[in-house]
């Protein structure tokens, strides 16, 4: 931040904004146009697609801005060259317009954000995603298509995933070797449901699947099945231990097996109800037993394994941060340097009878589960992100996790064909 923040300020008396192209107007998208236009000097929202234009209009409005709209890559190159907030339609023409520096994909959708995506590293441009779901499900071959592009893909700032990875970036640091990092949720019950979560989801004026996925488990599976993806981390049992507890993050310390987490190599996990929440956590040692009595010294304990925590995750407060690491500094906030380890399985949330077409992500029909990339490919076991529109061959019990062999794909998506590449780029 003492680097991003002298950056911005510079940028801001300099008079060259970074320009940000932003797809989707929804509840986060909406706090951080709002953010950027009244907090952040130095950067500004240039444009703004969204595929029900009024949203996005909404979004500048709240930020106190009257935007201008723009259809073609000209029209937004014009708007963007003149200072002008624009909103579009086409979130193909923002990314084919000239004077963006960077995209940020706000959409949490697999298959529109794959499209945009891969538009967007054949344009050369930066991609800030706070889209967890596609991240899991093809990121190692997005960030591998990004690198052989010369371009930065990055997960954001203020999520928990890119708070864990800052955390372990610090830890290791530290010269402390992390071998868990691990996610603080406050609830979760995997059979809730769009009709159980509507209510919070009025209240709050968010999408229901997306409560719904933050309820029933799914979400966590994502976020962590990233950052293993991210640091080589496996999970240490289908589910991830998961354990309910409503103490101190401190003496989750001592829930683990050192010797079962060395010979992992890390893992990731979370734990429901822990304090202080929300946040993350890494555990880690240190192979130096001279600076054991310094880390007691300085209140972390006699070990082997040393607690690190941020009690809080602000999301879009700090995608700016993200946004400024990836372009002035060319640093991924969080991104895989290689091949999948952990991935999102799909599991029954219900009997399921032969011919349903599954709803997808945060819906009534499955929720995910984190499992090993390696058993994932032996399985042949059906990733949480493909699962939405494919129609069951066979009838699947209640807490079956789906199979390939399950269920007829739909046609034509990119993202079955982006998943078969890059089952080929990393062989299991």
């Amino acid at each position: 931040m003492m680097i991003v923040d002298t950056a911005l300020r510079r940028r801001a008396e300099e008079g060259r904004p970074i320009r940000v192209g932003m797809v989707g107007a929804g509840y986060m998208g909406r706090g951080l146009v709002r953010h950027i236009s009244t907090s952040v000097a130095g950067m500004r929202v240039a444009g703004i697609s969204n595929r029900n234009p009024a949203n996005a209009e909404r979004a500048y409005a709240e930020a106190g801005l009257s935007p201008t709209r723009a259809d073609t890559a000209d029209g937004i190159s014009a708007a963007v060259a003149q200072g002008r907030p624009v909103v579009t339609e086409d979130a193909f023409a923002l990314i084919a317009a000239e004077g963006i520096d960077c995209l940020v994909d706000v959409t949490g959708a697999v298959e529109f954000g794959a499209q945009i995506t891969l538009a967007a590293i054949d344009r050369g441009l930066t991609v800030v995603t706070m889209n967890a779901e596609l991240d899991c499900t093809v990121g190692p071959l997005l960030a591998h298509r990004a690198r052989s592009a010369g371009v930065i893909l990055t997960g954001a700032d203020g999520d928990q995933p890119a708070v864990q990875a800052n955390l372990l970036r610090f830890v290791r640091s530290l010269g402390v070797t992390p071998l868990v990092a691990g996610n603080v949720k406050g609830f979760q019950d995997e059979y809730r449901t769009p009709t159980t979560q509507q209510p919070f989801a009025e209240r709050w004026g968010q999408n229901v699947h997306m409560i719904t996925s933050f309820t029933d488990g799914t979400k966590v599976s994502f976020e962590q099945a990233i950052v293993a993806n991210a640091f080589g981390f496996t999970v240490p049992r289908r589910g991830m231990y998961g354990r309910d507890h409503t103490g101190h993050i401190d003496e989750l310390t001592q829930m683990y097996d050192l010797d079962e987490l060395r010979a992992s190599g890390g893992i990731v996990d979370y734990v429901v109800g822990a304090k202080p929440a929300p946040g993350v956590y890494v555990l880690g040692t240190h192979d130096d037993p001279a600076q054991h009595p310094y880390l007691e010294l300085y209140k972390l304990g006699r070990g082997p394994l040393y607690s690190f925590y941020t009690p809080y995750h602000l999301c879009h407060f700090e995608v700016p941060n993200t946004v400024v690491r990836a372009v002035d500094f060319g640093d991924a906030a969080l991104t895989p340097p290689a091949g999948p380890h952990v991935d999102v399985v799909a599991t029954a949330k219900r009997d399921l009878p032969a011919g349903t077409t599954l709803d997808g992500i945060g819906g009534y029909d499955s929720y995910g589960v984190a499992e090993s990339h390696a058993v994932t490919r032996a399985d042949n076991l059906l990733p949480m992100g493909i699962s939405e529109g494919c129609v069951l061959r066979r009838a699947v019990a209640k807490d079956s996790v789906l199979g390939y062999a399950d269920v007829t794909l739909p046609q034509g998506r990119l993202v079955d064909i982006l998943r078969a590449e890059q089952d080929k780029v990393f062989p299991a």
